[in-house]
């Protein structure tokens, strides 16, 4: 072999370890690039938030339903109530409130009572318990105009024992009965948009969709939202005619079930058209709820007995000033007796 063919076969190998060279570094190159992109991810997604988004077909509160869609107009994006501020699965309304005084509360407050927030359709045989959307929304501005601001029967009972700290201005309840749609689609709304919160009065059977009752679901959103879950009982029966199997039945089960079902306290019962009596009260007070509310009128107060307070019937038709008016009127009707039987 010549000097020439040496040279050029030196010059060939030396080409060839250039090249591998050059493959081993870009190879190297590639992989570090790929370690970069994977630390970038993970640092984007560290930041982006501490609330996963649930894996398909997980509730909001990861038990596997459906996600509910809260009703059109506002949206719930963004919008934080002083219900809903620090309040966690499982804890009363009443969490959401600052640091108690100590010194327990003596203002005495209004409870109304409503059901349905819609046109009484015809032949519908109590006409009065229906209240127009508009009317609703109307009432509600005249309260929040006149210096009120809307609580939990839970906030207030905190406010009574501990002297815990409520919104500003004069403390007023809003309940509604039986779980009716109309409270889902129309009041949660109007309330929401105020930054207000109110009692639900569920019951758990004799109230379907189909004839115009809430789903679990339109529930579970009322709670998240921040409002407060009670109970009428199972079926809105007679309690004064119930036994006692009836009565834990009605009472204690509605409890334990809602209890489970929303994991909220349900520490209120609603009689169920009002009807009760001392063994009624009993049964109530050995379930472990906290107190009832009645269909007497009047206002409550810390001296009222916890276990027959009384509401205010907002019937349709009741204009604003009407309102304010059955309001004050009520301030000075006598406490509930220890017995409402009407049959």
């Amino acid at each position: 072999m010549d000097a020439e063919q040496l040279h050029r076969r030196r010059e060939q190998r030396a080409l060839e370890r250039r090249r591998r060279h050059a493959r081993r570094r870009m190879t190297a190159l590639g992989a570090l690039a790929v370690v970069l992109v994977v630390a970038v991810v993970v640092i984007v997604s560290a930041g982006s938030g501490s609330n996963p988004k649930p894996a398909a077909g997980a509730g909001a509160d990861g038990s596997g339903g459906a996600a509910i869609a809260s009703p059109a107009s506002p949206s719930a994006a963004g919008h934080v109530t002083h219900a809903t501020a620090r309040r966690h699965h499982g804890q009363s309304t009443a969490a959401v409130l600052g640091p108690a005084t100590g010194k327990p509360g003596t203002a005495s407050v209004p409870v109304l009572m409503y059901h349905v927030i819609a046109a009484p359709p015809g032949g519908a045989p109590y006409p009065g318990l229906y209240v127009q959307p508009q009317e609703f929304a109307a009432q509600m501005a005249a309260l929040k105009s006149a210096g009120w601001r809307a609580v939990t029967l839970d906030q207030l009972r905190a406010y009574w024992a501990h002297g815990a700290k409520l919104p500003p201005g004069k403390p007023i309840v809003i309940t509604f009965d039986n779980g009716y749609h109309s409270q889902y689609t129309q009041a949660l709304p109007v309330l929401r948009r105020m930054g207000w919160v109110a009692d639900e009065n569920i019951q758990l059977t004799g109230l379907p969709p189909s004839q115009g009752g809430m789903t679990t679901g339109q529930v579970r959103a009322l709670v998240d939202d921040g409002w407060e879950l009670d109970t009428q009982g199972i079926s809105h029966a007679d309690l004064a005619t119930a036994d006692a199997a009836e009565l834990h039945y009605q009472v204690a089960s509605a409890r334990q079930i809602l209890r489970r079902r929303y994991g909220v306290p349900v520490d209120w019962f609603c009689y169920p058209s009002g009807q009760y009596n001392p063994s009624v009260i009993a049964a109530v007070r050995s379930a472990g709820f906290v107190g009832s509310t009645t269909v007497v009128p009047g206002w409550a107060g810390p001296s009222t007995d916890p276990y027959t307070l009384p509401r205010l019937r907002v019937l349709g038709g009741t204009s604003p000033a009407g309102l304010l008016a059955q309001i004050a009127s009520a301030r000075t009707a006598p406490a509930p007796a220890g017995s409402y039987v009407t049959s």
